[in-house]
């Protein structure tokens, strides 16, 4: 599994970084940024699936 953020989509709300700060963090201007590059370790899959379903601008994208 790998998770990318939208950028054009991210309002900068940070839902994903409470749900799963250890996939999520923030840029220079608070918008999401994905903190692991490449597949993500198995046992972040469940905390990636919940930061996207809290995300409201639905940026978070999954790719299985």
């Amino acid at each position: 599994m790998r998770v990318k953020v939208d950028a054009d989509s991210c309002q900068g709300q940070q839902m994903c970084s409470i749900a799963a700060p250890e996939i999520f963090g923030s840029d220079e201007l608070g918008h999401a940024t994905v903190l692991i590059d490449g597949d993500l370790p198995t046992e972040l899959h469940a905390k990636a699936r919940r930061a996207q379903a809290n995300c409201p601008e639905d940026a978070i994208i999954i790719e299985e």
